[in-house]
This record gives C-alpha cells, structure tokens and sequence, in this order.
C-alpha cells in the first residue's frame, strides 16, 4: 500500500468529516439548494489557483467527458443536495455515521462495475465499517426516517462519483474540483435563489469556507490519493470521516454519546486495518497509455526522459506531474488497483 496515498485519503477524511457538524448548523439558515451550491462554489475557490497553473488541454477534456459527467453531475450537483436535505432532517452525528455507506457502495460500485480486484482484506474490511454503520443506523426498531433516506442517497451518488474519478488520469483533480464547483455548484446555487428567501451573509461566508475546506481541499486530497490505492482502498481509509464528524458532533455541538457508537467505532477501525496490507503480487501486462498524474522516476514505471533536462541526465527522485508516455510491458510486483494496476483477474 501507498504510505502516502493513506495519508492524502486520511487528510482528506478529516476535513470532510469536520465539514458535517458545520453544515448540520449552515442548513438550519440555508435553504437545501443554496447551501449544496455555496460548498461546491467555495470547494472551486480553493483550488482555483492551483488548478490554473496547468489548465488541461481540450483534447484531454474531451477523453474525460464520459467520466466528468457522471462525476459532475452526481457528486457535485445531486450528492451535495441530498446531504444538506438529510442535515435539516437528521442529527449531525447521526449523518455523519451514516455517510459510512458510501464506503459499502463504492466498494460495490468499483467491483461490480469497474472490475476493481478487492480481494479477501477489503472484502472483510468493508463488511466490517458496513455492519458497523448497521448498528449505528439501523437501530431504534430499525425505522428509517426521509433524512436518513436522503443522506444514503448522496451516499450512493458519491461512491458512483468516487469509482469513476479514482482513475481518471487525463484530468488533475484540481481541474475536477474547479469543474465540479462552477457547473454543479453554480447550477445548485442559482436554482436555491430562484426559490426566494433570506440567505443570511454570514451563513453564506460560513458555507463558503466550510466548501473550500471540507470540499476543495478534501475532493483533491481524495482523488490524489486514491490514484495511488484505487477508488475502494481510497473509500476505505476515507471510511474514517464519519467518525471524525460523530466525535465533531460529539464536543462542539454536544450531541449525547451513545455506547453503541462507540462500540461501531471499534468495528470500523478494525475494517481499516484489515486492508492496510491488502496489496497482492502476480505477472500483469500494460498496454501502451499517455496520461497526466503526480508520479516519482523510482518505481516500476515511470522510466520516461524529460525534454527540458541535458542530454544523459536523469530526473530527479521528486514527485512531480506532467503529461507521459508508458510503453507497452510485461512484469511483477506487489500493487493494488492503482491508476496503472486495472487489468483483470481469474475468479480465483
């Protein structure tokens, strides 16, 4: 596993989960559509000057459409407004855990769709945080309620967002967050204020720093990420924002602690740690592929040569992004379904 891509994953699930508690209170003065728009417009804010720092070619734009729109239209308009519905509806620490279905869905999502190899670790891992987030939301004579409804749904259209965005390699995320901001969040945005109503000034501010770092910050932390993991191994680590919501709503807003959420917290870390060393070894080929992603000269991979270095020099161990060549080849090693590990595997 990617020292580093469970750190981006595990940054970007902190943010995400402090981002819970604070909109729980930005939706009791925002309308549900004006406060999905203001998070994804501030998320826009904050990369907007590292995403123009290499603006991505038309021809890249045009490759990734199939998978922009899905990820545009599901995760940065449909998502973010089924969320600020279920707050208005649900306890704050109760939305937070119950935003661990996104990990089960996603997991499913990359599997069933995408062909993603999860393997026995994962697998155990993601039933683990799933009956975790049973015990937590399926209590109390099992009854749903609409909110907890509305929150599953936002659950289902990120994870569809997560497996579709983990290995888009033409597009840096910063550009997918900037796109996801300005089209969703715009879209969102005016159809809240073409409804009528107060939208207070401070609420609005509020919502636009909670997007920047909740959202932009956390989008493109995850999406780094998970191109080192694969979107379930991402979704997983990721699986550790509701519970920094849950302890978020715990202290600052003074949500009762529960046993049996304490208990489900256990069970879901547990989950993590069973896919830590879920990477797994055998002979795979890679056809020829140009792509754009953060990368070092020091693995298996990435032997290209740089045309703004001197004849014979090599590039240096740093990480860094550009667009590059890969030549077709045949090798093994220890990998998981990163952005350059989905090729497909026996039943066995």
């Amino acid at each position: 596993m990617s020292r580093r891509g469970l750190l981006l994953c595990g940054a970007a699930a902190v943010l995400f989960g402090a981002a819970t508690p604070a909109s729980s209170r930005l939706a009791e003065h925002l309308p549900a559509f004006v406060l999905a728009g203001l998070l994804y417009l501030g998320a826009a804010l904050a990369v907007t000057p590292f995403a123009g720092r290499r603006p991505p070619t038309a021809a890249a734009l045009r490759a990734a459409a199939p998978r922009l729109a899905p990820a545009v239209v599901l995760g940065g308009a449909v998502a973010p407004v089924l969320l600020a519905l279920g707050l208005r509806r649900t306890p704050s620490a109760t939305v937070a855990l119950l935003l661990n279905l996104e990990l089960v869905f996603t997991a499913v999502v990359a599997r069933a769709v995408f062909r993603e190899h999860l393997g026995r670790r994962v697998v155990a891992g993601v039933g683990a945080v799933a009956a975790a987030g049973v015990v937590l939301t399926w209590g109390d004579g099992g009854a749903l309620r609409w909110g907890a409804l509305a929150v599953a749904g936002a659950c289902l259209c990120w994870s569809i967002d997560n497996a579709v965005t983990a290995n888009l390699d033409t597009v840096a995320p910063a550009h997918l967050t900037l796109l996801k901001g300005v089209v969703a969040g715009g879209a969102n945005l005016a159809l809240g204020l073409a409804g009528g109503g107060s939208v207070p000034a401070g609420a609005v501010l509020g919502a636009l720093v909670v997007g920047a770092l909740g959202y932009g910050a956390s989008i493109t932390l995850w999406v780094t990420g998970a191109r080192e993991l694969g979107a379930a191994r991402g979704q997983l680590v990721f699986a550790l924002a509701p519970f920094v919501g849950a302890a978020a709503s715990w202290v600052v807003l003074r949500d009762p602690v529960q046993a049996r959420q304490v208990a489900a917290l256990a069970v879901a870390l547990a989950g993590v740690a069973l896919v830590s060393g879920s990477g797994h070894e055998h002979l795979h080929h890679h056809d020829a592929r140009e792509h754009d992603h953060a990368h070092t000269h020091d693995d298996a991979h990435h032997d290209h040569a740089h045309d703004d270095l001197p004849a014979g020099a090599e590039p240096g161990p740093g990480r860094h992004a550009h667009r590059h060549v890969h030549a077709p080849g045949e090798h093994a090693h220890g990998h998981v379904p990163d952005v350059h590990h989905h090729h497909d595997h026996d039943p066995a």
